[in-house]
């Protein structure tokens, strides 16, 4: 867990000391950060409401379960496609 958190400080250093450089979907990978640093600190510190959250997300029996993960399987797509527009993007550029 420490060198998951320190991977994701040094990230967060990285994108402001290049801010200038930064194209508009590096934020993403500041705010997937971010996440992972709270994700981490909520387990560490036992914080209870995290803790019941994580609970309520993997219980297969609840009504919502499909909707919710769905959610992330969305997310998961759209991540794909950008990726694979902005390689694209990075190839075209290559060969002109």
């Amino acid at each position: 867990m420490g060198l998951l958190a320190l991977f994701c400080v040094v990230g967060i250093i990285t994108f402001f000391k290049n801010f200038d450089n930064n194209y508009w979907w590096r934020w993403i990978y500041l705010f997937g950060g971010g996440y992972v640093l709270f994700d981490l600190f909520a387990i560490a510190t036992g914080l209870e409401f995290w803790h019941d959250l994580l609970l309520r997300m993997f219980d297969v029996t609840a009504l919502y379960w499909n909707i919710f993960w769905s959610g992330f399987v969305i997310l998961g797509g759209a991540v794909f496609v950008l990726g694979c527009i902005l390689m694209k993007i990075k190839l075209d550029e290559k060969h002109i």
